[in-house]
């Protein structure tokens, strides 16, 4: 039976979506069956991160009936699997985000571990995802406005009486005027599970629609997010070498 991961975060633009999708794959990496689904109904880009923008068969098609669950999974040339959203608006009015639930549980006997993209924000979209988890991860800049909202869908997520696993903290540079990640720890009041440090290398594998550790598997992020799918396993003693930002993470 898999485990339903939600990756959602307080607001948009902080590595949630490349966050989900390398999690997604890092996971692969270590031999896992994985499926990715891009809640973000409204604003979908897991089909466009991975070179999949329009498919025959969407996500939307299945909460419409239309189709089957099987038939919306699409493999990439890695082995990970998506369910990529439609880039149209015009039936957007119909969906009924409630059945992200059902979507769910059907997925559960497909892969070990399902991971949601949901929409950013505190809205219904992102609200279906949450409430079809197991495990919660909220996604973060080292910022006050992004921590700011981060601990908004902590207290959101809590009321719904979901459980956050922990944060991610990405496009961290390690310069004085960022957040530190003690104080993010401290504000969000929960376990901050990884540091992704700012790499060049992710608009290159934007460009290259992969994810970066395929594209850059040395890299520090692709490093960092291999670390953070191995605690998600239960393997605390993997380490990977990722310079200053090693001894970070707080499990």
């Amino acid at each position: 039976m898999a485990k339903l991961i939600t990756v959602t975060s307080g607001k948009g633009g902080v590595g949630k979506t490349t966050t989900a999708i390398n999690l997604g794959v890092a996971l692969n990496y270590f031999g896992k069956e994985v499926i990715i689904l891009d809640g973000n109904l409204t604003t979908p880009n897991v089909g466009l991160h991975l070179g999949a923008p329009i498919v025959p068969v969407s996500l939307n098609h299945v909460l419409l009936g239309k189709a089957k669950v099987s038939d919306a999974i699409y493999e990439h040339e890695s082995g990970t699997k998506i369910i990529p959203s439609s880039l149209s608006v015009r039936e957007l009015r119909r969906l009924n985000h409630s059945k992200l639930k059902d979507v769910g549980k059907k997925l559960r006997k497909m892969a070990d571990y399902v991971i949601y993209d949901s929409a950013a924000g505190l809205g219904e979209e992102a609200i279906a995802s949450i409430e079809s988890a197991d495990d919660i991860i909220i996604v973060t800049n080292p910022e006050i406005p992004a921590v700011t909202d981060a601990l908004k869908a902590s207290k959101l997520i809590e009321q719904l009486g979901k459980t956050v696993r922990g944060v991610i903290v990405t496009r961290v540079r390690g310069v004085k005027t960022e957040m530190p990640i003690a104080n993010i720890r401290e504000m969000l009041e929960l376990p901050i599970i990884g540091v992704i440090p700012e790499d060049r290398n992710m608009q290159s594998a934007l460009v290259l629609k992969d994810a970066i550790i395929h594209t850059h598997p040395k890299s520090k992020a692709s490093r960092a997010y291999r670390m953070i799918a191995a605690r998600i396993m239960g393997n605390n003693s993997y380490k990977e070498k990722v310079g200053i930002f090693e001894g970070l993470f707080d499990w």
